[in-house]
């Protein structure tokens, strides 16, 4: 169903046929990542008939992986591997298919670490692509074909950045899938899933910061950020769970429950709410799943009646408190600013005040519930068998059964109206515990060697330097020697020949490189390895190979140049292997990168996101 409508919408020029078709593909799209989530089980296998810990079986929003067709790189690689660099483009099979099967194990990568290592490993080999086969002026001539994740609709584009954004946008995603399938009923497994948040987080934020005017809506600023900020509240939510699990349950703490109640209202119940705008605003709700807007709607309505809840129970429960910490309960329960001089309404220490204080939270924490319920009535797409609601359903009973403990026969003073558990406190008590921030890949942690590392270091051997190879040249020992010197390593470069001497005669200019001697290829090698294989020829002549780079113009440097070599472009002199960091926000180019519309442009190159090597 998915390859015709795709076809339908490539070949109609009609508006109104392809909304109709993109629509079809987004419900295809929906059904088949939903599908997926259940028979992987991404979300875990939690029994839902087992009373759990609050907020522990609440699911989690996965993000299904850009799919892709087969890419044939053998033709335009060939291509320049024997027109540009002048070699036998045969001999290199063996890496041409080595970088297919790469990018063809990337298509379904095992949702783990060495998924990450993977997919990580492939955008490595990109940047060493595109450095060396890329020009501004020039691409591969490859045509990418990737999916939307969120709605299905096909994308294309000639352009290395845009696999190379989607690839990135795929360990944000496979980062998605881990953080929601572990098991958050252990500390262990929350810290795990926090981790994995913050890294989907830190993927989405790099790809929004290098990567501009996608051709497709899944990686439009817009879209990354609203996944950016709901990977952010995942993992705050992940971490209210961690505080949830050390709170003791006998005797009950007013300590505890008080910092269970700001971490639910200052974080978890602010970020979805934030989520929830963000999905809300244009164009982004035209393309986001309804469940989600619902399911993050459901959560910022279930948080806030949770603060409320523990605030009922530090306020009736909770062991009495000491003078000194009187003030900071004090904002939080009654809404009262900071300040140091006195003030009427103050925290009632009388056990019937606050049992009336602790009935109008309840009440506040009942009606939230209900609502959280009522919204999620809303969404018939939401699973049969669904973990959230039976949550959901455990949280009102047990805001019920506490208010009907406190609801005396007696009582007919009306429930006063409970302030909101306030979020900016000052003291050790007011603020988070811990303020889960995005985290970008580590793309220095795999390291990986250059699959065409045989052409030669980067910094000369790439499609944006052009040259002349000459050679054999034989050139026979002299007293004073072969007539030039060395300098240099990988490849070694002719810094000076000496005027009228044996060099210069055989036409050795300043500025070559030595790319072979006596037949054996030296782009790799040490100046003093080139200098050892000359001494041991002896009295006989040696023959080279040179290289002599050209001008942009087609001629070659001028004499006097050659002590100067071509700027590596972020490079080493030492590119066999390589490893990268993650590139910081003040390298982001304003300049468009990808352009993005109903027919995506094609052929533009803008920067490259090529993080830095380490020595």
């Amino acid at each position: 169903m998915r390859t015709g409508a795709e076809n339908l919408y490539r070949a109609t020029s009609n508006a109104r046929v392809r909304e109709t078709v993109a629509l079809e593909l987004s419900y295809v799209n929906s059904s088949l990542q939903l599908l997926k989530e259940e028979l992987e089980g991404l979300d875990g296998n939690v029994d839902a008939d087992q009373p759990q810990s609050e907020g522990i079986t609440v699911p989690m929003i996965p993000l299904g992986l850009k799919e892709t067709k087969q890419l044939d790189w053998a033709t335009p690689l060939k291509e320049l591997i024997s027109g540009h660099f002048g070699e036998d483009s045969a001999s290199y099979e063996a890496e041409i298919r080595e970088l297919e099967d790469l990018r063809q194990a990337t298509r379904t990568p095992s949702r783990s670490e060495a998924g990450l290592e993977l997919l990580t490993a492939y955008y490595n080999q990109l940047c060493f692509q595109e450095a060396r086969f890329v020009t501004p002026a020039r691409s591969l001539g490859l045509l990418f074909h990737w999916y939307d994740s969120l709605t299905g609709v096909p994308a294309q584009q000639r352009a290395l950045a845009f696999e190379k954004g989607s690839v990135l946008f795929n360990i944000g995603a496979l980062h998605t899938q881990i953080g929601a399938r572990q098991d958050r009923s252990c500390p262990e497994g929350t810290s795990s899933a926090v981790e994995a948040f913050q890294r989907a987080a830190g993927a989405f934020s790099l790809l929004r910061e290098n990567f501009s005017h996608a051709p497709s809506p899944d990686m439009s600023p817009a879209s990354l950020s609203m996944l950016e900020q709901l990977m952010t509240a995942q993992a705050q939510e992940c971490v209210f769970e961690g505080l949830s699990l050390q709170a003791p349950v006998a005797p009950p703490d007013c300590l505890a429950q008080l910092r269970l109640a700001q971490e639910a209202a200052q974080q978890v119940a602010a970020e979805y709410r934030l989520a929830h705008q963000t999905m809300a605003q244009p164009p982004v709700q035209d393309y986001v799943p309804f469940p989600w807007t619902t399911l993050v709607h459901v959560k910022a309505e279930y948080f806030r009646a949770l603060a409320h809840y523990h605030a009922a129970l530090a306020l009736c429960d909770g062991a009495p408190v000491a003078e000194a910490e009187l003030p900071a309960l004090e904002q939080i329960f009654l809404g009262l600013p900071a300040s140091s001089e006195p003030r009427g309404p103050a925290l009632p220490q009388e056990q019937e005040e606050r049992r009336k204080l602790g009935k109008a939270h309840l009440k506040r924490a009942i009606l939230g519930q209900e609502e959280a319920l009522r919204l999620h009535a809303v969404c018939r797409a939401l699973r049969r068998v669904d973990l959230l609601q039976v949550v959901l359903a455990q949280a009102l009973q047990r805001s019920l059964a506490k208010y009907s403990e406190l609801d005396l026969e007696d009582d007919f003073c009306e429930a006063a109206e409970a302030p909101d558990v306030r979020r900016e406190q000052p003291g050790p008590l007011a603020k988070t515990q811990r303020r889960p921030e995005g985290r970008p890949p580590s793309f220095s942690r795999v390291k990986v060697a250059d699959i065409f590392h045989r052409l030669g270091p980067l910094s000369v051997f790439s499609a944006k330097n052009r040259w002349r190879l000459a050679g054999p040249i034989h050139v026979a020992r002299g007293e004073g020697g072969f007539g030039f010197t060395l300098r240099g390593d990988a490849p070694v470069l002719i810094a000076a020949v000496v005027p009228g001497g044996r060099a210069a005669a055989a036409g050795l200019k300043e500025g070559d490189y030595i790319v072979s001697v006596n037949g054996q290829p030296c782009r790799w090698w040490k100046h003093a390895d080139v200098v050892a294989q000359l001494k041991g020829v002896g009295d006989e002549a040696v023959s080279l190979q040179v290289l002599t780079p050209l001008q942009p113009g087609g001629g070659a440097e001028a004499p006097g140049s050659g002590d100067r070599r071509p700027a590596p472009w972020g490079l080493l002199r030492s590119q066999e292997e390589c490893a990268w960091e993650t590139p910081g926000p003040a390298q982001a180019s304003p300049r468009p990168l990808l352009g993005w519309s109903r027919k995506a442009k094609r052929g533009k190159t803008g920067r490259r996101l090529s993080p830095a090597p380490q020595p």
